[in-house]
């Protein structure tokens, strides 16, 4: 079996699906990548037994067809080190031992038998399907991220749920302190349904989507999932159980509400956040007259440090208490401008939107107080 590829090509098929590759696999093969060449085209997989993925490239010329696995580290080193030119494989039918040439050079490198390498179950045959849009899985995927769990005793809470619904779909991650609902009503799904997804499987992604309106193809049964676009096809295992009522917690009768520019708060905590003390990350929040005031301190090094942010603010004086990279991390993950904070007291939950909710999305994201020293 012979082919003729550009390194280059080659080199970023096999460096977008390295990243399935676990360094503790239990079956030596997984080390490896699995080449099928099909006349002028190469499919490239890679796999942890978890998660399969699999994409293709372009050979310039080939003879014969067939499989062989290839060790990852020792095609991928050399192939870091090579300009961008053609490189002709020739893989030995007998022994699979390959010969890889370019301009100025050669290397040799041993093969194994594709034969052995694990084949993908079929889903089953009650699976369900929907079609949304790169961008819009890629912004759902890497906005709910942060608030995922990380928690080896509650496993549906390392993922980030998918709320399917015909009308809608709804991005929801939660780690018992912080919950985010990223509600879509772009995506009609037709179908009613859920499922939870891994944060292996949530990183790949997020490294691969293109950022574009392609259709990406979601199919699933209640263990695998399927996502395939034009340039690759991933299944994963999803995570099993039911993921807790999230709509239940999020409170509803929040009546001070204030208003503010979410850079200009975000900045303020940016810089407060230096002086929290280490083990507690607590600032506290003072609201009134249409002014916020940022403070914290660290009794343990004498530190301290407050700023005021213009509000929007015409209910009672109220303090609150929040860990601030919590928090942070909520405003670094809102896109508009100008956010709403609902709260009802210093020990109820609180819920930060929008003041004005991008075109056909309805977001949420909700903050656990912390009790504050004073």
């Amino acid at each position: 079996m012979k082919f003729n590829v550009s390194s280059s090509a080659l080199f970023n098929a096999l460096q977008s699906t390295s990243k399935v590759i676990s360094s503790k696999n239990t079956l030596p093969i997984l080390d490896s990548f699995l080449f099928n060449l099909e006349d002028n085209n190469l499919i490239i997989t890679a796999s942890d037994q978890e998660i399969r993925m699999v994409t293709s490239t372009s050979v310039l010329s080939s003879e014969g067809s067939g499989f062989v696995a290839i060790e990852a580290k020792r095609l991928l080193e050399p192939l870091k080190e090579l300009p961008d030119q053609p490189l002709d494989f020739e893989i030995n039918d007998d022994n699979l031992a390959i010969t890889v040439k370019y301009a100025n050079g050669k290397f040799n490198i041993p093969g194994q038998s594709g034969d052995a390498y694990p084949q993908q179950k079929p889903l089953n045959a009650d699976s369900k399907k929907f079609t949304i849009e790169s961008n819009a899985l890629l912004s759902g995927l890497s906005r709910a991220f942060f608030a995922t769990a990380e928690d080896d005793f509650r496993p549906v809470m390392a993922g980030i749920y998918l709320d399917i619904k015909p009308e809608n779909l709804t991005f929801v991650a939660s780690d018992g302190h912080k919950l985010v609902r990223l509600r879509n009503k772009t995506v009609q799904t037709g179908i009613t349904a859920a499922l939870i997804l891994p944060k292996k499987p949530i990183n790949l992604l997020k490294t691969s989507l293109p950022k574009s309106n392609e259709t990406v193809s979601v199919e699933f049964d209640s263990n695998n999932v399927y996502f395939k676009t034009s340039a690759f096809e991933m299944v994963c295992r999803l995570i099993e159980g039911t993921y807790p009522n999230y709509d239940a917690v999020i409170p509803t009768d929040n009546p001070n509400i204030l208003t503010i520019d979410r850079l200009s708060l975000l900045k303020a905590l940016k810089l407060v956040s230096n002086f929290t003390s280490e083990s507690s990350e607590l600032i506290k929040i003072e609201i009134a007259d249409n002014s916020l005031k940022v403070s914290a301190q660290d009794l343990d090094f004498s530190t301290s440090a407050e700023e005021t942010v213009t509000c929007q603010y015409s209910s009672s004086p109220l303090s609150i208490g929040f860990k601030s990279s919590f928090l942070i991390d909520i405003l670094s993950n809102m896109t508009t401008a100008s956010i709403d904070i609902q709260l009802a007291d210093p020990s109820r939950a609180g819920v930060i939107v929008p003041t004005v909710n991008e075109e056909n999305e309805d977001d949420l994201m909700l903050l656990m107080p912390m009790m504050l020293n004073d």
